[in-house]
């Protein structure tokens, strides 16, 4: 077991968000820089809404770039939302001496995707934490009408980055 005492202290991420946010178009810029950090998660163009310790809202806009021959969001970029906003669940809940890392990825498939989509996703990170835990986060993606049209569950590793001595 590791000391966790310190787990209610906010990362850098979240310190980053609220600096972000409160300036004009402050979260459009901050999903922009996550569009840049991670490249391949900011293909779909995604947008956080909100962001907090553990709780997140990410919405993907229905357009073309994002779409499939049946004039639906792809698969895909559904899978990528869920992505984006478990991660953003688990890295705003963790300290800055902490690292995560993906091991596998899960979805359900509700019905199309049209219009606007919206995810969120809540994850508490327990105290204490042993080095190296698996953890199960799951998000729901709603349509404009709160149809669940998607779940995705990204299963995480989570332990403490290594000292330099």
């Amino acid at each position: 077991m590791i000391n966790t005492t310190h787990l209610k202290a906010k990362n850098q991420l979240v310190k980053l968000w609220e600096k972000m946010n409160r300036l004009p178009f402050g979260a459009k810029l901050f999903s922009l820089f996550l569009g840049w950090y991670a490249p391949y998660s900011g293909s779909i163009g995604a947008n956080v809404e909100a962001l907090a310790a553990g709780n997140v809202r990410v919405s993907l806009r229905d357009r073309r770039k994002v779409r499939n021959h049946l004039k639906s969001v792809h698969a895909i970029a559904s899978i990528n939302l869920g992505e984006i906003v478990t991660g953003l669940a688990v890295l705003t809940a963790i300290t800055d001496d902490m690292r995560g890392i993906v091991l596998g990825l899960r979805s359900e498939y509700k019905k199309k995707a049209r219009g606007k989509l919206t995810a969120t996703a809540f994850f508490e990170l327990p105290d204490p934490m042993e080095d190296n835990t698996p953890f199960e986060v799951s998000c729901e993606i709603k349509d404009k009408a709160g149809d669940v049209v998607a779940t995705v569950t990204a299963n995480w590793l989570l332990g403490y980055k290594k000292q330099n001595n």
